[in-house]
């Protein structure tokens, strides 16, 4: 296989760090998390309406992996075979905890175990399925579609997606969600749009282009505020919408959060990324924050179990106040675990997992080469996990199951 290159940076190449990309996706995660709560647990004033497609926060993680890897392997070649390797450790292991952990909780519950789709899922096959598509852990969906973008990758690289790409995956996102007027089950239209790999490719190519672009210098400094304020007013215009259009109508808030955000998101990821080259010291570059990001692959992968249990044994919390004591017990709860399984599991096996010993670097005739630079400093989409080498960032954050 011919070696992938990566036209070199200029002289003028930016700093490889990116330290506020680890807080936002904490905050991506977050909306994920809040958007289990108020479906599953109970809602509340303000934060449920804004939350209640928060699903799009897998969109982010989708659009901010391909912006990291991106981004990441823009230079130096590595191996196609170690760059498989090195994502397969980032993400695999949590993935096969937490999916261990999920039917061990359904099984002490007395629900039914999905064993067949929990089996799909441990080759990371199981959202090419209408039927195994939340595999054993409804949440690890995402990584099923993060496991396609990651083999695609280096034939992406090869191609060098520029503005041009970047705009036709902008415009897949609206033709997409038009193309589900034309099917008429809800539940095969929710798995074609929201699940299938094939139609979240473009987020995550959407991604790949931008930082390339941002490398080359090819695009201009995004204002940063204007970029967060466009996302906020798009999930503020979703309160109404849901309002006049039930969520099994293809052209309700459901699908259209997940598919016209992309844009969106990308502007914020740049605007977010440009912010630190030029303006390092951000707020979101401050240790809670990255520390936070850190833990939101691994909270995105356990909140929704630990959700289980609780709704098991007490039920719904009455409205107002019980409602936000459950929301604090349970988020904190959940985010406790998985700071325990980022420090005890996720980070030791994948520093175990991801790199054979040093061997001679690749010549211009080895097979298949990526090419990485200095990772971004921005922790562990959902998205999983988005980064390379582990102080990358990881679009870990990962998706959300659809209501029950």
């Amino acid at each position: 296989m011919t070696p992938l290159r990566i036209p070199p940076p200029s002289s003028r190449a930016p700093s490889s760090r990116l330290p506020s990309l680890t807080g936002l996706r904490f905050l991506a995660a977050l909306l994920v998390v809040c958007y289990h709560l108020s479906r599953q647990v109970g809602t509340l004033p303000v934060l449920s309406p804004l939350a209640w497609y928060g699903r799009s926060g897998v969109t982010f993680f989708f659009v901010l992996s391909g912006f990291v890897l991106a981004w990441t392997y823009a230079d130096a070649p590595v191996p196609a075979r170690r760059f498989y390797r090195r994502r397969l450790a980032r993400i695999w292991p949590l993935h096969a905890l937490t999916t261990g952990a999920s039917l061990a909780v359904y099984a002490a519950l007395g629900a039914a175990v999905p064993v067949t789709a929990a089996l799909w899922s441990l080759p990371l096959l199981h959202p090419w399925g209408r039927g195994t598509v939340m595999g054993g852990n409804p949440a690890g969906w995402s990584l099923g579609d993060e496991a396609w973008f990651y083999l695609l990758f280096p034939l992406l690289l090869r191609l060098r997606p520029g503005l041009r790409t970047a705009a036709l995956c902008c415009a897949a996102g609206p033709l997409l969600w038009l193309a589900g007027s034309a099917v008429t089950d809800p539940a095969l239209r929710s798995w074609l749009l929201d699940y299938l790999p094939l139609s979240r490719t473009p987020q995550f190519l959407l991604g790949a282009a931008l930082a390339l672009a941002v490398r080359r210098g090819r695009l201009p400094v995004l204002p940063l505020l204007p970029a967060a304020l466009a996302v906020a007013a798009f999930h503020l215009a979703l309160v109404p919408w849901h309002h006049a259009v039930p969520d099994p109508a293809w052209h309700s808030p459901y699908s259209a959060s997940q598919l016209l955000s992309a844009p969106l998101f990308a502007a914020l990821i740049t605007a977010t990324a440009q912010a630190d080259l030029h303006h390092p010291g951000g707020p979101l570059t401050r240790r809670p924050w990255t520390l936070l990001g850190n833990w939101s692959f691994a909270w995105y992968l356990i909140h929704e179990i630990t959700f289980r249990p609780w709704l098991h044994h007490h039920g719904h919390p009455a409205p107002g106040l019980p409602t936000a004591a459950t929301w604090l017990l349970l988020a904190t709860t959940s985010l406790t675990l998985a700071a325990l399984l980022h420090h005890l599991v996720e980070h030791p096996l994948e520093r175990l997992l991801r790199d054979r010993p040093a061997a001679p670097p690749p010549g211009p005739g080895s097979p298949g080469v990526v090419r990485p630079r200095p990772a971004p400093r921005t922790g562990a989409v959902g998205p999983g996990p988005a980064e390379e080498p582990r102080d990358a960032p990881v679009p870990s954050a990962r998706p959300s199951a659809p209501p029950a």
